[in-house]
């Protein structure tokens, strides 16, 4: 079901409102549901662990004493792609919210204070 305009404008109110009462929290539930692991990173990651494993198994395989050494080897770039690809970028991290000061200018009032006003509004407009 689509939010008429007036529902819409409303939504971004209290968006603002709570950036600006709480931009440590806002942000937290903007990276949460806003961004996620890219699958970018999912796959590269995927093919670098697959590769590890390759090497892993090839380094088992050998029967000379550096074989031990490339199957360890194999290993820590397998744990390196299943690290790089369960991680979030430091890009993707920083480009939640807006600037602090844009959020504070952007609402003057406190973010309960504003919910009351429009509380009591809505209890006057009904009969």
């Amino acid at each position: 079901m689509a939010l008429s305009e007036h529902e819409q404008r409303l939504l971004e109110q209290l968006e603002q409102q709570l950036h600006a009462e709480d931009p440590k929290f806002a942000s937290s539930m903007a990276a949460s549901s806003a961004t996620g692991i890219s699958t970018r990173r999912i796959v590269l990651g995927a093919l670098v662990a697959v590769a590890g494993i390759a090497v892993l198994i090839f380094g088992v395989s050998l029967s000379m004493p550096w074989g031990i050494a490339v199957g360890i080897l194999g290993f820590l770039v397998m744990g390196s792609g299943v690290y790089y690809a369960t991680t979030k970028g430091k890009r993707v991290q920083a480009a939640v919210g807006g600037s602090r000061r844009e959020r504070e200018a952007s609402s003057p009032k406190g973010f309960m204070s504003n919910l009351e006003s429009r509380w009591d509004e809505r209890k006057r407009d009904q009969p």
